[in-house]
């Protein structure tokens, strides 16, 4: 919001906001209303190993994978068996794109004091990684291997409930103050039974389960080996190999049973793993500013091409959790 005088008005038509206010001739204040974006997550927790070169949506980019070699018993004097190595090709398809457009009428160019173009393109990069967050977020549900997910989970275990996020048994796992470490331990004992690397891993949780978090036995200093505890300086930081993030991208579902838990709800999916495990491309393909055909005014529009895949979806974990 920008803050003005009374003064005279330049009309607008119907349905087309009126940037240049009561405008002539006023003061305007040169300070926009600050505006919170929420956090995006995607450049942190994935890879770009395959991006290549992106020229459009439709395109697709081979990612070749290491072969598994095979390891034989040996007697004396026995012939050999030689191993053809092949290895699997994936296909990243590069089958997503979100645009912009913004117009900013002549009228309001002049008489603003603002850059008017400027601000909107701004808000538009912030939007568009929003989107583009939201979308990939939602697709890792159900994702990762069945003994990354579900309620036997663990490769080697089978025995750890992370919630059934799938499927026509979904079921929540109530997260409170007391076990929510607990949970987070079991997403890496996870991680470790698929012998996934120790180096680079990351979990996103929401808001409310780092509150948890804050409020577990980590508020005590003495026990995370900190000068301060998450409580008093809100950091969470590295909880069992972990580096936490906290998103309000992630996917929800109401209507979960489990635990107590009714149709009001509503249970989030919590992602962890390595940047193995998911590969992301994207690029700005069309960035142009033209004149407008219906209106005196400059119009700037854009447009993001991107595509992702699981790749290593035994990297992935997924909980599947709500509020206690």
């Amino acid at each position: 919001m920008s803050l003005a005088v009374s003064g005279n008005y330049y009309g607008a038509g119907s349905g087309v906001d009126a940037y240049t206010g009561k405008f002539i001739p006023e003061i305007w204040s040169g300070k926009l209303q600050v505006k919170f974006y929420q956090t995006t997550v995607l450049s942190d927790i994935t890879n770009n190993d395959w991006e290549g070169e992106i020229k459009d949506q439709g395109d697709k980019v081979e990612i070749r994978t290491v072969p598994s070699i095979t390891i034989n018993n040996y007697l004396k004097g026995q012939t050999l068996a030689a191993q053809v190595p092949t290895n699997d090709v994936l296909e990243l398809l590069i089958d997503k794109g979100k645009y912009f457009s913004v117009v900013v009428d002549d009228v309001d160019d002049v008489q603003s004091d603002l850059k008017l173009m400027d601000i909107f393109t701004n808000d538009a990069a912030q939007q568009m990684k929003i989107a583009v967050d939201t979308d990939v977020l939602g697709a890792l549900v159900g994702a990762s291997v069945s003994a990354n997910e579900g309620a036997t989970a663990g490769a080697i275990s089978g025995d750890i409930n992370l919630g059934v996020s799938v499927g026509g048994s979904k079921a929540a796992r109530k997260v409170t103050s007391t076990n929510v470490i607990d949970y987070l331990i079991a997403m890496g004992q996870c991680l470790d039974e698929q012998n996934a690397p120790e180096d680079g891993r990351w979990v996103v949780i929401p808001a409310w389960m780092a509150s948890k978090i804050k409020t577990s036995d980590l508020k005590d200093a003495s026990i995370t080996n900190d000068s301060m505890s998450p409580l008093r300086n809100g950091r969470l930081g590295m909880i069992d190999r972990f580096t936490l993030y906290v998103s309000n991208l992630l996917p929800s579902q109401t209507g979960i049973a489990g635990e107590g838990a009714d149709a009001s709800v509503k249970a989030f999916s919590c992602f962890a793993g390595t940047r193995d495990a998911i590969t992301f491309a994207s690029q700005i393909t069309k960035m142009e500013s033209l004149r407008s055909t219906t209106t005196f005014g400059n119009i700037v529009r854009g447009l993001n091409v991107y595509g992702y895949k699981v790749v290593k979806p035994e990297a992935l974990v997924e909980g599947f959790f709500y509020k206690g």
